[in-house]
């Protein structure tokens, strides 16, 4: 009797003594600092910021170049891979001319709708969406391409309109394309540099990203460990966001069955 009395006590003192043994958890801020956190956060919230802003357009300069024949098509097409070229900086610079305070639309915008684009998380985002969009165009065209014609012409024999067949037929055999391409230009985003920096600055909290954090460990005196915690950070996420595009784009191919 004493014994069946005791047995539960003893399991209880066990479970209180094993969780006092056991080490605390690792928490984010235990391996990186305040400022390491900040900028992570930041890339993620300006990837992501690019990503919704282009893709709408994306696939609609995709749909352009692919299915429609007009004057000026090629040209329109090296317009928008102009930024595989162009050095970043030189990219930034014209996004400043344009949106900045003084430039021919951001003044509009300041003195009309009170709106400051350039040195905010803002125009990081934007200056990362220009930088990625060709990323997501080639990719949305390519799966366009690939897009059985006659199953589109079957459609319209049987009826449906433009709408119904973009959003029953065309649309989800882009979806591989359109999914690779976002995630892409997301990882891509992240390591965005010249045409942030000189659109946005360097401006801890608002648009010190990841690449101009570890920029900045760089050229700080004792910044080595924090440059490498943030070059391993970029690392990962470079090679995590394309894992992510492929296994995504396999996903979607099987179950459309392609």
């Amino acid at each position: 009797m004493a014994l069946a009395v005791r047995w539960p006590l003893m399991r209880k003192s066990a479970r209180r003594n094993n969780k006092a043994s056991r080490p605390p958890p690792v928490r984010m801020n235990d391996l990186l600092s305040s400022a390491e956190i900040d900028a992570l956060r930041l890339s993620l919230e300006v990837a992501a910021r690019s990503v919704g802003f282009s893709l709408p357009l994306a696939v609609l300069v995709a749909w352009v170049l692919t299915r429609v024949r007009f004057p000026g098509r090629s040209l329109l097409d090296a317009f928008v891979h102009l930024p595989l070229v162009l050095p970043p900086v030189a990219v930034g610079y014209l996004l400043l001319v344009v949106f900045g305070i003084n430039g021919v639309i951001g003044s509009w915008l300041h003195d009309r709708l009170g709106i400051q684009l350039a040195f905010t998380t803002s125009a990081a985002a934007l200056a990362t969406a220009v930088m990625t969009f060709p990323l997501m165009v080639r990719a949305i065209r390519i799966a366009l391409e690939n897009v059985d014609l006659g199953l589109e012409a079957a459609a319209r024999m049987l009826g449906a309109g433009p709408w119904d067949r973009f959003f029953s037929i065309t649309l989800p055999l882009m979806l591989p394309g359109i999914l690779a391409g976002a995630v892409t230009a997301f990882a891509a985003g992240l390591g965005e540099f010249g045409a942030v920096i000189t659109f946005a600055s360097n401006i801890p909290g608002v648009t010190r990203t990841l690449p101009l954090a570890l920029y900045t460990a760089i050229h700080s005196p004792s910044g080595d460990a924090m440059a490498l915690r943030l070059s391993v950070i970029s690392l990962l996420l470079g090679l995590l966001g394309l894992l992510a595009a492929e296994l995504l784009s396999r996903r979607v191919r099987r179950l459309l069955g392609r």
